[in-house]
């Protein structure tokens, strides 16, 4: 993955909403009105957010009759804490013969 991908992935999780709607899915599937009527939000908002969640392939949807279910993308979301270690890591945690700015 590149920057620009790693970037979008961060980017999904910026936000008020959308960290509400992951805390929401914690537990597992929802239809979109389940989350409509737990976030007290309008279904705009709740389509545009799903659609950067899902984008980001931090969320899955599926489709049954009109309505739309959401879970949350256990590949995506291992996929998105490898990305973020790969960036929050320290050489010093792995390697003790390098010297580290941290203290370590």
């Amino acid at each position: 993955m590149g920057f620009r991908e790693d970037v979008r992935k961060v980017k999904a999780l910026a936000d008020e909403n959308r960290l509400a709607i992951m805390l929401a899915l914690q537990h597992g599937e929802k239809c979109g009105c389940v989350l409509l009527e737990e976030l007290n939000i309008t279904q705009p908002t709740l389509s545009h957010h799903m659609k950067i969640l899902c984008d980001s392939e931090l969320v899955s949807s599926r489709k049954e009759g009109k309505w739309m279910y959401y879970s949350i993308s256990r590949e995506g979301v291992e996929s998105f804490r490898d990305m973020v270690a790969t960036y929050a890591r320290c050489d010093c945690e792995t390697d003790e013969t390098v010297k580290c700015a941290c203290g370590k």
